[in-house]
């Protein structure tokens, strides 16, 4: 398949309209909530669920190298060719087409993948992070996939993540690798203060991990969620007042007081002149923000 790239598009910023590929997010949700759970369940636990997201690959999105009775397992969706590969240090290679099909035999095709490999895992069987959850091996809901969306998406996330990751450098305290939710479905770099934060009232054993020290949050979603729209997001937790009122760049982000989060729409990186200068600006500053509202020790941190 040859994809052309329309002249409005600025570089490696294509299109991406939540409602053109709606169906096909949804169902590659799915798929990467149970090529994650494989994560989970083979790699060690580290802090704030270091050990569970995916990463922007050359090709797609990676588990990276996952121990294995003694050997490394690899899976990556290669959104190139369209294919979802397994790898094992051992020499095995492995790979499935990505196509159209239900969630529930994309579950029972990726089982007997890992079967014929020799790989046995128990997965948890159900997705998380989602209003109401259906079981993977029930799921006939969501069986769509546009491998010229799918492309498109993770075009997005290699040039998010390229920024991010520039971002990432002028931060010399603790801080996340640059890297891929599968719960939540969204790209995401964090920032710590290096101070531990009140318990989150309510949390559950999943927030009470990721939230224990005071974090500053930025990434991407391509518009699941409820909020319908591919956007930048940025956060701070816990909140410190006065988020709503402090000057952010550019100046199409602004602060959303429903999200409690600064938020910078996709199409509007877009239209700006240099949507990589754009995206830097809006992390930086928004960073900014949030590091003087909550008191972090800045020259401490930051290069």
């Amino acid at each position: 398949m040859t994809l052309s790239k329309s002249k409005s598009e600025p570089g490696n910023w294509p299109e991406l309209k939540w409602t053109d590929w709606q169906r096909t997010a949804e169902t590659l949700h799915m798929w990467t909530q149970i090529v994650g759970k494989t994560r989970l369940a083979l790699s060690p636990l580290q802090a704030h669920w270091w050990n569970v997201p995916l990463y922007v690959s050359a090709r797609g999105l990676s588990t990276s190298a996952m121990p294995y009775e003694g050997e490394f397992l690899e899976i990556e969706f290669d959104f190139v060719s369209h294919d979802l590969r397994f790898r094992l240090s051992s020499g095995a290679v492995m790979s499935t087409p990505l196509r159209p099909q239900s969630v529930a035999d994309f579950f029972t095709e990726y089982r007997r993948s890992l079967s014929a490999l020799g790989v046995s895992v128990h997965l948890y069987p159900v997705p998380v992070e989602l209003k109401a959850p259906i079981p993977f091996a029930e799921d006939h809901e969501h069986s769509s996939y546009d491998p010229e969306a799918a492309h498109r998406f993770w075009r997005v996330l290699m040039s998010a993540d390229r920024v991010f990751q520039e971002f990432s450098s002028r931060f010399i305290g603790k801080i996340s690798p640059v890297h891929f939710f599968w719960g939540s479905f969204d790209l995401a770099v964090t920032r710590f203060s290096g101070r531990r934060a009140p318990p989150k009232e309510g949390a559950d054993r999943v927030m009470r991990e990721a939230y224990s020290h005071e974090v500053i949050s930025a990434g991407f979603w391509p518009g699941n969620g409820g909020f319908g729209e591919a956007a930048f997001y940025c956060y701070a937790a816990p909140v410190p007042p006065g988020m709503e009122s402090e000057r952010i760049q550019p100046p199409s982000a602004a602060y959303n007081p429903e999200l409690g989060e600064y938020i910078l729409k996709y199409d509007d990186l877009r239209a700006e002149q240099s949507p990589d200068d754009a995206l830097m600006s809006f992390l930086q500053s928004t960073y900014e923000a949030g590091a003087k509202l909550a008191k972090w020790d800045r020259a401490s941190l930051e290069r």
